[in-house]
């Protein structure tokens, strides 16, 4: 597949997955979710070279991308309160049938598929996913890299599933490192600007930590610094047939990398 093509069939993906999760009632309340195209990318460059008939594969990755956007959906879930408004509870309650919808179409776009082993695969990453979450807000881990090393596997696990089952698992210990450090890249924004940051909130009442918000935010800066320089090393090892990931991501290292570090160093 030529590079550009690869580029294209992100954004065409994209655009498909918008349209099918399109909700007008729930969009008056709810935010938009969020659909990562660093994790369509990773799908597309897995599923174009695997053995999937070409008329499936894109349904394959709008498959797994619903299942990811449905986790992420129902984690914007907030905890109820006897002090909050009806509005606040209103906007929870659709929050999770929000979660529930996209939990659905997923379901219905896998029946057209009609492939029981995929249907095994991201069913087994879904239990282990959420019992990860279970964990992490539980405060069932010793310390900051057990949870960090958790958060990783939340963050990936359903693209290495997809890797695995296709037999194409080059790509996995890059794209644990890459997806986590965009992850905490993602709290340290909305936590900064105010916005509803459920890990970095975690991590500030975390009792292994013991950190107030500014030392959570430095040890995540260092911590995303970290991943970013893993993953610059070990992206040059991908074969070529990989190609679109590595120039892909060597393309958003050029923009973030270098002024992550800068910052880190000045601050």
């Amino acid at each position: 597949m030529i590079l550009e093509d690869n580029d294209i069939q992100v954004k065409e993906i994209k655009a498909s997955i918008e349209h099918q999760i399109r909700h007008p009632y729930l969009a008056k309340f709810i935010q938009n979710p969020v659909i990562s195209e660093d994790k369509i990318m990773f799908l597309t460059t897995l599923v174009t070279q695997s053995d999937i008939p070409r008329e499936k594969q894109k349904q394959y990755i709008i498959t797994t991308m619903l299942v990811q956007i449905a986790l992420d959906t129902h984690e914007r879930v907030s905890i109820s309160s006897a002090s909050d408004s009806n509005e606040i509870e209103k906007k929870r309650q659709l929050t999770v049938l929000a979660g529930d919808y996209f939990s659905g179409l997923y379901y219905l776009v896998l029946s057209k598929l009609e492939d029981i082993p995929m249907i095994q695969t991201l069913a087994s990453a879904i239990k282990e996913i959420n019992e990860l979450k279970m964990k992490i807000y539980n405060q069932d881990f010793a310390t900051f890299a057990e949870v960090m090393e958790a958060l990783k596997k939340v963050e990936s696990l359903l693209i290495q599933r997809v890797a695995s089952f296709i037999q194409r698992t080059n790509v996995n210990e890059v794209a644990g490192d890459w997806l986590l450090a965009m992850r905490l890249s993602q709290e340290q924004r909305k936590y900064q600007t105010r916005e509803v940051a459920p890990f970095m909130e975690l991590l500030n009442s975390s009792t292994f930590l013991k950190a107030n918000g500014v030392q959570s935010l430095r040890m995540i800066e260092s911590h995303i610094i970290k991943q970013l320089e893993k993953v610059s090393a070990s992206i040059i090892e991908l074969p070529y047939n990989f190609a679109p990931i590595q120039r892909y991501i060597q393309e958003q290292l050029h923009q973030t990398f270098h002024f992550k570090q800068q910052a880190l160093e000045e601050g």
